[in-house]
């Protein structure tokens, strides 16, 4: 099979199109025919050699450079089920975690996958693969970590991202008054998805503004502490969603790290968002994402689409911080 194979640490050049041998299904698990796949931060860090960050991030990381398929986020169809899997058969159009899914075939455990959703107007597999990680933090970071809840108001920082993009649904969902933190570009994406506010990070400082938010989302990480302590209230909740960047591993844990140490002298909740991918209660989360897409209530936003053999140049894309929603791999 055609795959993407990363055999050290470095830049996302250091990625490479290869003929392999396709995976097997063992017992417990699922081969999945990958039609798209989705690109994280988590590539990057992986691909870059930041294990501390990619163990944060649910990975097992790597602690040197290994040949391995690179991706983590599917969507297509079951091509076969190994011994003892139940509710799912080939043909099946699924979604998930997929490690090694950029390539044309990989395996994952039934727990991992969830069927396609048909969605009001139907999902083609790119937009299907956009959901599994963006969307599943998205929904803890805002419903299950932040509680948010109809009438407060909500601020979601880096809202144009991938997981920026699925916050800013999922408050307006659930009745939040939502304020979405974005440059000048992605201004009327966000206000399309439900913001009722938008403040460009280029010319204007959401912590200095004399707001507060009852619950802060934070999906960039660059600002310190007791500034974003500044913009909330009272009681309210932070959120920290990593951020850094590559080969800067306390960039991306920092945050996460003084959130946890400050959490029990103050009176605001403070939280780290650890996804937790694949480990976790995954299944349900992405159940729950799923619903909301047929339900007309929550939509991807994919921003390009890449062939199998550009893989490279998508990762490239996200991490430097260019993507608009979601990049996705295209297999064919």
């Amino acid at each position: 099979m055609k795959a993407i194979v990363q055999e050290r640490f470095g830049p996302p050049d250091v990625l490479r199109a290869a003929e392999i041998e396709s995976p097997t299904a063992g017992p417990g698990q699922v081969l999945v025919r990958v039609r798209a796949a989705a690109v994280n931060p988590y590539d990057w860090h992986l691909l870059r050699g930041d294990p501390y960050v990619a163990r944060l991030l649910g990975g097992v990381g790597l602690t040197r450079p290994r040949s391995r398929v690179a991706g983590i986020d599917a969507a297509g169809e079951v091509a076969a089920v190994g011994a003892g899997v139940a509710g799912l058969r080939p043909g099946d159009e699924v979604l998930g975690f997929c490690p090694g899914a950029f390539a044309e075939f990989a395996c994952t455990t039934p727990e991992l996958l969830v069927p396609k959703p048909a969605g009001p107007t139907g999902l083609t597999f790119e937009e299907a693969a956009a959901l599994p990680m963006a969307a599943v933090t998205a929904l803890r970071g805002i419903r299950t970590v932040g509680r948010a809840e109809a009438g407060q108001r909500v601020l979601v920082n880096g809202a144009g991202g991938g997981t920026g993009t699925f916050a800013v649904q999922i408050a307006v969902d659930l009745g939040a008054e939502v304020t979405a933190v974005c440059s000048a570009r992605n201004a009327e994406l966000v206000r399309s998805l439900g913001a009722a506010h938008v403040v460009d990070y280029t010319r204007e400082d959401f912590t200095g503004r004399g707001e507060r938010y009852d619950l802060i989302l934070d999906n960039v990480g660059g600002r310190p502490l007791h500034r974003l302590r500044r913009a909330l209230a009272p009681r309210g909740t932070l959120v920290a969603n990593g951020g850094g960047s590559p080969g800067h591993v306390f960039g991306a844990m920092g945050s996460m790290l003084r959130v946890v140490a400050a959490d029990p002298f103050v009176r605001q909740r403070l939280r780290p968002l650890v996804p937790s991918v694949p480990n976790g209660p995954v299944h349900q989360d992405l159940l729950a994402v799923t619903a909301l897409v047929e339900a007309g209530r929550l939509a991807p936003v994919v921003d390009r689409t890449y062939p199998l053999a550009d893989t490279a140049a998508a990762v490239r894309h996200v991490e430097q911080g260019h993507a608009r929603g979601k990049a996705v791999i295209s297999v064919a």
